[in-house]
Formats: structure tokens, sequence, C-alpha cells
């Protein structure tokens, strides 16, 4: 069973610390065996405040990391201030060192600062909270920090933005171990979204709708129902009942992009459901999807995931069939 450890420290943001369990806890086998087992930790083993009005007690000290096949970092509301020329707490730096080499190292949030203050980000791509992301980008100049997606895989080490997106990333774990089936019943469990690309923008400013009675929701479900059809903006406007000028206006304010970057998205979120859990040629999965070609899918999927239809399958297939 895949071991996941998670350290907690004074301050930590309880949402953060929260999420693993959630999502890792609720992954299953076929015979409905956990996949996962998750401990939580501090480094001496005892009581920890969190950022709100309560303290945790956990079972484990940070002899639990050395056992760990992956070791996730929770946000602590100090974690922000830490730079490169800071050391960080001894007992913190020394639950670190207890991870072994090659251990997947996850962190949700600002917990990035401590992977980049451990010398674990050097050279390598992450993302933090938006919010703090200039701070980090001055803090930690050797990480390329990239402030406009929801969570960077980088193999063995991975980071995510702030909150959600930490569910997001846990997701993308379950995904990358067990496929897309295991993903998706784990999302549903815990009503939340299947899949949210990592690529996807954190934070979208744009006003908040005025309310009204008229709005794009009914005809995005119609869309989806229809992937596979050609589906011109002209469609969608009439079938909301609004003037194209209009329809774009409502869609943007509703769902932070256009018409069409979303049907692409959904497409490609299709495509990649049916590269893993079905044996269907790729030219067959281009048309269902609504790409019309195998060309216009390969070009659609390098652009959002950077692998071709069939590296993707070869993937992410092999672990989704394996636990059928």
């Amino acid at each position: 069973m895949h071991r996941v450890a998670v350290l907690a420290v004074d301050g930590v943001i309880p949402f953060e610390l929260s999420v693993p369990s959630r999502i890792f806890c609720v992954a299953k086998g076929p015979g409905g065996e956990p996949l996962y087992e998750v401990v939580t930790c501090t480094p001496d083993g005892r009581p920890v405040a969190t950022a709100a009005d309560y303290s945790v007690a956990v079972e484990h000290d940070a002899s639990a990391l050395e056992s760990a096949d992956t070791v996730v970092v929770p946000a602590a509301e100090w974690y922000s201030g830490v730079t490169a020329e800071d050391a960080l707490p001894a007992p913190l730096a020394g639950a670190l060192a207890r991870i072994r080499p090659g251990t997947r190292v996850v962190s949700i949030c600002v917990g990035t600062f401590v992977l980049a203050a451990a010398g674990l980000l050097d050279g390598r791509p992450a993302t933090t909270h938006w919010r703090h992301a200039k701070r980090f980008a001055a803090a930690f100049p050797k990480v390329r920090m990239d402030a406009d997606v929801l969570f960077v895989d980088d193999g063995d080490v991975l980071t995510s933005a702030g909150a959600s997106a930490g569910v997001d990333l846990c997701l993308h774990l379950v995904r990358r171990d067990h496929g897309s089936r295991v993903a998706n019943q784990v999302a549903r469990a815990c009503v939340v979204p299947p899949w949210r690309d990592g690529g996807q923008a954190q934070y979208i400013e744009h006003p908040v709708p005025e309310p009204s009675n008229v709005g794009t929701a009914s005809t995005r479900a119609w869309a989806m129902e229809r992937l596979g059809t050609p589906l011109l903006l002209d469609d969608l406007a009439s079938h909301a009942g609004m003037s194209r000028r209009t329809f774009t206006r409502h869609f943007r304010q509703e769902v932070g992009m256009s018409p069409g970057q979303w049907l692409t998205q959904q497409r490609v979120a299709l495509a990649r459901h049916l590269l893993e859990t079905s044996d269907l040629p790729v030219d067959r999965i281009a048309d269902r999807a609504g790409f019309g070609t195998p060309a216009s899918l390969r070009q659609h999927l390098q652009a959002a995931v950077g692998v071709s239809p069939h590296a993707y399958r070869r993937t992410f297939a092999t672990a989704t069939r394996s636990r059928k």
C-alpha cells in the first residue's frame, strides 16, 4: 500500500492539512481495498496549534517520513515569510532530512516556500498561491516560478497553488497512480470536480454577473452532450436565445473564458477519458471528441498536456486497466 505522510507544524492551515487524508483515503481498488495509507505527523509527535482557534494532536513524529512513499507539506501561515537566506527551524529541517531519496514530495499552497528553502526546487518549475508568487520569485530566484497555474508536476516533486488547488493536485496524483476511473470515483465521493488541468489559470479577475434569469448553464449542458458534433458560436447563442454578442458576454462572466476555449477544454477532457478507459483507435476518439482528425486531436492534446495521444495512452491507460 502506498504510504502518504503529511507533515504539520505550528500555524498549519486546517483546510490544507485535511486535503491529503480526505482525497487519498477515499481511493479504493476494484475489491474495495484502500490504495493509500495516510499518516499525519509533527516534527516531535506533539500537538501543534493551527492557524484557526484550535490545536491538533497526532499519533506520529517525523520518523513516519522515513517510510513514506509520498510526503505532503501543507501550508502554515508563516511559511510565506521564509527566504533563501533563512535557515528553517531546526525541528522542521530535521524532519525534512528524514525523507528518503526518491520519495515523492508534494507541497500545498505556501508549503512551496519550505521545499524551496530546503533546496528541493532549485532549477525546477514550481507554483504557489498567486498572492505570494512575486515574493517567492524574489526570495528564491533559482526556482522557475509559474504563478499562472493550479499545480506543477515535475515528476518526484509537485507543487500546488492555494486551498482547493491542493485538491486538484491530490486528485491528479490518484489519476497518475491508478487512472481516471479511480480518480473520478474519488472526486464523486468528495463532490469536487474530477479534473481541473494543472495549467488552468489560478485566478481570473472578472466582474460578478448582475443578477439575471438569463444564463448559459443549460446551453453548456446541452453542448456537453454534443461534443462530437460541430458546434458554432451561432448554435450556442441560438440555443440560449441570445445574440452572439450577448451570449459571449454572459459566457465570459460565468465561466471566465470564451465559448471556444471552453469547448476545446471539454473536448480535450473527453479525449483524455477515452484514451484512458477505451481501446478505441485515435481517429475514432478524435471524431467522438469533436476534433475531427487525429492531427487536430494531437495538436490540442500536445498543447494541453505536452504529449501525443499514443504517449498519453501508454502512460495513463496502463494504470487504469491494471485496476479493473
